[in-house]
């Protein structure tokens, strides 16, 4: 867990080096190269430095253990944060689609978008690479890691590199086509906005099923039910209830066993169902085994 943690904060810490860069270098190179696409695309990248903090700040707290105020340990802070982000995610995306419709609409009335300067061009073709490579390198992270909010803020610095491409689209069609054409830029932010809006709502999803106590999944159950019938003594399983904490799970059920048994050996089989449960899923993995006798036997 202690590991888990590193480098989950070292893949961040990296990814907020790089969104304080690139908000100073982004909004500079807007202003000189007049591009008011750049200028929000450095806004846009200080949203994923917000998110950099909220997934630092939570995954330190869910990263303790049970104390008495949480017996089943800080699992559902990482949770949390996963929400926060896909939050901050669909507010970037609905940002950029009320900016895009503006620009949109000014421009059918007869504004004008300035033509940008080469600046700002080369700026959206540094932020693109750099956002793409920092990507892939917190998605592999995350998945080594087993971490929805790793993942989460992957998709925030894509969201970052794809809000690039609809301000290069916009200069690049400005500075080659003419200033007709800079309306290409808020048409390509609103097709993006739409995208990065989809991706954040569906990875908000699990979090709030998770923060609702919802079970797991019902091949999982399942499992569950298979791999404790299959330890020896175990007549039978019930009353099962399952949820997720965190990248853990926690698994209540109860074991029918052989009423003629000593305490001791009614013990020992329902340690040996926890153990062979931990053995699948995790030593993290919180369970509870009431026992009960076999009503038919006695």
């Amino acid at each position: 867990m202690h590991d888990r943690g590193q480098e989950i904060r070292r893949i961040t810490v990296v990814g907020a080096i790089v969104n304080i860069i690139l908000t100073i270098f982004k909004i500079i190179a807007g202003v000189l190269g007049r591009s008011a696409a750049m200028v929000a695309d450095g806004i846009h990248s200080l949203s994923d430095l917000l998110s950099d903090i909220v997934v630092l700040v939570f995954t330190h707290i869910s990263s303790k253990g049970k104390d008495k105020n949480h017996s089943f340990g800080h699992g559902k802070f990482e949770t949390m944060a996963t929400l926060i982000v896909s939050v901050i995610l669909v507010a970037v995306g609905a940002k950029l689609m009320a900016d895009g419709v503006a620009s949109i609409i000014g421009v059918m009335n007869g504004n004008s978008i300035p033509l940008p300067g080469s600046i700002a061009l080369w700026a959206a073709i540094g932020s693109i690479i750099i956002k793409e490579i920092l990507y892939h390198a917190t998605i592999r992270t995350a998945r080594r890691t087993n971490s929805p909010v790793v993942l989460a803020n992957a998709w925030h610095h894509r969201s970052d590199a794809l809000s690039s491409i609809g301000a290069l689209t916009g200069i690049a069609g400005a500075m080659i086509l003419g200033e007709k054409w800079t309306i290409l830029d808020p048409i390509a932010s609103c097709c993006i906005s739409i995208a990065i809006i989809v991706v954040a709502v569906k990875m908000s999803l699990p979090s709030l099923a998770e923060l609702l106590e919802t079970s797991l999944p019902e091949e999982i159950e399942k499992d569950i039910i298979s791999i404790a019938n299959s330890v020896q003594g175990v007549e039978n399983i019930h009353e099962l209830k399952t949820r997720r904490n965190g990248i853990s799970y926690i698994i209540d059920a109860h074991i029918v066993v052989d009423p003629h048994i000593s305490v001791t050996e009614a013990h020992n089989i329902a340690t040996d169902v926890e153990n062979a449960l931990k053995e699948k899923y995790g030593n993290e993995t919180q369970i509870n085994i009431h026992i009960e006798p076999d009503q038919d036997s006695l």
